[in-house]
């Protein structure tokens, strides 16, 4: 797949990206996302800074990640008794 070129602006930096076609509304997203959560910071608390703004994204962006991997894995593991259940039995029954 063809790499593009784009830029993105992130708290007010511009960044030049080599992306893959299949990725570039994904960035996008991702940076308009950053970028609104960083107004809501400045909005709500009285943190000018930008580097303190960008490490709150961070540490918010880090635990929705954690959170989440949490979630399937504890989904995995439910799933995964389901199917053992499920397994003794049919073999109960055949």
């Amino acid at each position: 797949m063809k790499d593009l070129s784009i830029k993105v602006t992130i708290a007010g930096r511009v960044y030049p990206l080599s992306v893959k076609e299949s990725e570039e509304e994904n960035i996008r997203k991702a940076a308009i996302e950053i970028n609104d959560m960083i107004k809501e910071y400045e909005q709500n608390y009285a943190v000018k800074d930008r580097q303190d703004l960008l490490a709150m994204c961070a540490l918010q962006f880090a635990t929705r990640k954690l959170d989440l991997e949490q979630n399937a894995t504890l989904e995995d593991s439910a799933s995964e008794e389901k199917l053992k259940a499920l397994s003794t039995f049919v073999e109960q029954h055949l």
